[in-house]
């Protein structure tokens, strides 16, 4: 039988990805969708996580694809009642939050899942194991992107736990996080905040490892024209050059093959064996890069930040 699954939020990213990924599994059934304003659902759909699990044929799982400011009271909410849970990232809006549905989840049996779905491209496994035996001697971030583009009135990102620019940038910790051998550490960081914002629209970030390994990471939400989501990495005994996100990948200067790109297939079906071996997966290493570039970081002032498609 295959798990039946709600999807929570009703947004771009559960459109665009999450039913096609469900649909395509043959371990999941999509159930139902839970969303206040949400049209044209592909299954029924309700207001709420609460009127979602109070159905006679409520779902055995729940994909939690709110804002993040949301995702807490949501996720705790379906844990309590034994459901396993999918959290978008980033997953929640604070660490003690997450640390407290890690509790919750391993009280009930219950399955957590920190859907770093980054960490799924192609090229992520090949760089980890070409890594892995290596010398790092510097490493660069760079994740540009348009705003406008990839989130066109999504007026969220921009408040109090709305992430801004680091929405993106969290995506390319989380990448690095998983294909450099060592624990990464935040030294400094520079905000750029809008004036009429409260999340940073662009940042530099300077990170170590353990073995004092340069690592500078820029992230700009105002990049037109070609994006750019790379991380290069030169080492004792060559370079590593990921791009597209993990989409693709060269080693010297020699392009490799890598395998299609199914981010969210392979996060699905990684689900799917964690619900069947009653186990969670709630890394919280992104997250925490996160807060503390925040923590150690410099707010500078930046121009007010405007979205025409939020305009009259």
């Amino acid at each position: 039988m295959p798990i039946s699954i709600g999807i929570v939020g009703f947004g771009k990213i559960a459109r665009d990805r999450h039913v096609a990924a469900i649909r395509d599994n043959p371990a999941f059934a999509l159930n139902a969708v839970a969303d206040p304003a949400a049209t044209a659902t592909p299954v029924r759909r309700y207001p709420d996580i609460q009127h979602l699990l109070a159905a006679d044929e409520a779902p055995a799982a729940v994909a939690v694809c709110t804002p993040p400011q949301a995702r807490y009271a949501v996720a705790r909410h379906a844990l309590e009642r034994g459901k396993h849970v999918l959290l978008e990232k980033p997953p929640t809006g604070t660490l003690g939050e997450l640390e407290d549905l890690r509790a919750v989840a391993q009280s009930t049996g219950a399955t957590l899942f920190c859907a770093w779905h980054s960490q799924f491209a192609p090229a992520v496994p090949v760089a980890r194991e070409w890594l892995a035996a290596r010398t790092l001697r510097r490493v660069r971030i760079e994740w540009r992107e348009d705003v406008r583009v990839w989130h066109p009135g999504q007026r969220w990102l921009w408040e109090a736990g709305g992430f801004g620019v680091f929405d993106p940038g969290i995506n390319a910790l989380s990448v690095a996080a998983r294909i450099l051998p060592k624990r990464l550490f935040v030294r400094d960081a520079l905000l750029e905040v809008p004036v009429n914002c409260a999340t940073p629209i662009a940042a530099e970030l300077t990170l170590t490892d353990p073995d004092g390994t340069p690592i500078t990471a820029s992230f700009d939400f105002l990049q037109t024209g070609p994006q750019t989501w790379e991380i290069s990495v030169e080492t004792a005994t060559g370079n590593l050059l990921l791009t597209r996100g993990g989409a693709g990948l060269a080693i010297d200067g020699r392009d490799v093959t890598l395998p299609p790109e199914q981010e969210y297939p392979r996060l699905y079906a990684h689900f799917a064996a964690l619900i069947a071996a009653s186990r969670s997966d709630a890394d919280a290493t992104p997250l925490m890069l996160v807060a503390d570039a925040c923590l150690r970081g410099r707010q500078v002032s930046a121009p007010a930040f405007t979205d025409p498609s939020t305009q009259p």
